[in-house]
């Protein structure tokens, strides 16, 4: 499977580190890890933003990566260190996989503002050396952090907003309902804090899982919008990505429940 894997389609869940939170903001408090990341969300929506808990103050939670051919086909769905969900193993696995695949691009959506920051900080964190991705010594356009080396990662959310650009309100929710797929349907970002707290990881990853499979298909759009696929190769590999998931669906009930809220697309009749 190793050489024919052409894309890693991943998303990461995050937490606050409520231990690093206390020391660095709050450092002659001492308050609790639960108390300090309470604090600091009152903070945010204080300042008249979301509460979600910036990156460098981030650890990682959930890792889910999608293997994809270079022909588009969904080959498998990794949830990293599962069940355990260690977080420097989880990071570790990561960074290991990109270089035993060759460096394939990455894909994601938002992972330049928000995936990529947090394991970049976490291999920081953990002492792990990823020189095949902070490669500085490259020309700047051949640099795997560059913004627009798409050779090695591709945001979709810098490709339909034109880097910035332009605005998308909705986000992955709105790209995946255009196209008929689940996107959110209980659990969002916004909740992921309170389910860490309560332990309740096993729930995250599959909402995590279903993440992943929604920037899949989006990914797929995108590849007829660029005129790399045509629509009905489109089609036809998502219908062999929705039989993938039926087969994994009596194992793992994030498929399940996928399927249950799996919509309709068809193409506009003139």
């Amino acid at each position: 499977m190793a050489e024919d894997i052409g894309f890693l389609v991943f998303d990461v869940e995050g937490a606050g580190d409520g231990e690093l939170i206390a020391r660095t903001r709050y450092p002659d408090e001492s308050p609790s890890p639960e108390e300090a990341v309470a604090r600091y969300r009152d903070e945010l929506r204080a300042g008249g933003g979301r509460d979600i808990i910036p990156p460098t103050f981030t650890k990682p939670v959930s890792i889910v990566v999608a293997k994809v051919s270079r022909d588009y086909r969904l080959l498998d769905v990794s949830v990293l260190d599962e069940p355990a969900f260690r977080p420097p193993e989880m990071v570790r696995r990561f960074w290991a996989g990109w270089k035993h695949y060759g460096g394939c691009p990455l894909v994601t959506y938002n992972g330049r503002g928000y995936d990529l920051p947090v394991l970049e900080l976490a291999a920081f964190r953990y002492g792990l050396a990823i020189p095949e991705w902070f490669n500085l010594d490259a020309r700047s356009f051949e640099q795997s952090r560059h913004r627009y080396n798409l050779d090695s990662h591709i945001d979709l959310m810098d490709l339909v907003s034109n880097f910035g650009a332009a605005r998308v309100d909705g986000g992955l929710q709105l790209l995946s309902t255009l196209i008929g797929k689940p996107g959110k349907t209980s659990l969002d970002g916004s909740l992921v804090q309170e389910y860490y707290e309560a332990g309740r990881l096993a729930e995250i990853n599959d909402y995590c899982r279903s993440d992943v499979l929604d920037t899949y298909f989006v990914f797929l759009r995108t590849r007829v919008l660029l005129g790399k696929i045509t629509l009905e190769e489109e089609q036809e590999l998502v219908q062999h990505a929705k039989t993938w998931i039926e087969a994994h669906a009596e194992e793992e009930q994030a498929y399940a429940h996928y399927l249950e809220h799996w919509g309709k697309w068809q193409p506009p009749t003139v």
